[in-house]
């Protein structure tokens, strides 16, 4: 079954967030990276609209969190955690997120991308000249690095695309190279503009 039908199912066609039947589409929730449904929630773009721009928040828009804080999909309950993070000024979130509980996995999941944290205790990602990475960055590589247990050495000037960042240490990031999954210091990398 393909992954928008089996996303369809769970939900029946509806966003798992807001409920909405309209322009409804699978959503990756960050930082997983795979095509398996539980790492997916079903949402409209309405939704997705504001959890990707900062700026087009609606706070009223997410009243809706209230029942689908509840939703039984781990990806669900960790967009539902983000945006009531993110609304906590708002005063009511507040209140919703001392009720939510998630298990340790599905919390480290919600807080892998730093929402919800104070801007002191972020972890950010910087590359060698000081520019700040974000998953799905493309960087190329400042200097030859030998890859331990893979047997070769990543060249100088290689493109790594689609990054992931390690949520918990600043200096690493996750990419391909020849096609093994590797960590890379970010100081040895330099963001594609």
């Amino acid at each position: 079954m393909s992954l928008e039908k089996e996303l369809q199912k769970r939900s029946n066609g509806v966003c798992e967030l807001c409920g909405s039947t309209e322009h409804v589409s699978p959503f990756l929730v960050e930082p997983k990276n795979s095509s398996d449904s539980v790492d997916h929630a079903y949402i409209c773009s309405t939704c997705q609209e504001q959890i990707n721009d900062k700026e087009k928040m609606d706070a009223n828009h997410w009243r809706c969190l209230n029942d689908s804080m509840w939703n039984e999909n781990p990806a669900v309950q960790v967009l539902a955690w983000r945006m009531l993070s993110r609304l906590k000024s708002e005063g009511w979130p507040q209140d919703l997120l001392d009720m939510l509980y998630l298990d340790e996995d599905t919390q480290a999941w919600a807080e892998a991308t730093g929402e919800g944290v104070d801007e002191s205790d972020k972890v950010i990602h910087k590359d060698s000249n000081g520019a700040i990475l974000s998953n799905g960055d493309s960087v190329v590589l400042t200097k030859d690095l030998n890859v331990k247990g893979a047997n070769f050495t990543a060249k100088r000037g290689t493109a790594v695309r689609n990054i992931t960042l390690v949520h918990d240490n600043p200096e690493h990031i996750e990419g391909r190279v020849n096609g093994q999954h590797i960590v890379i210091l970010s100081k040895f990398v330099k963001k594609n503009s």
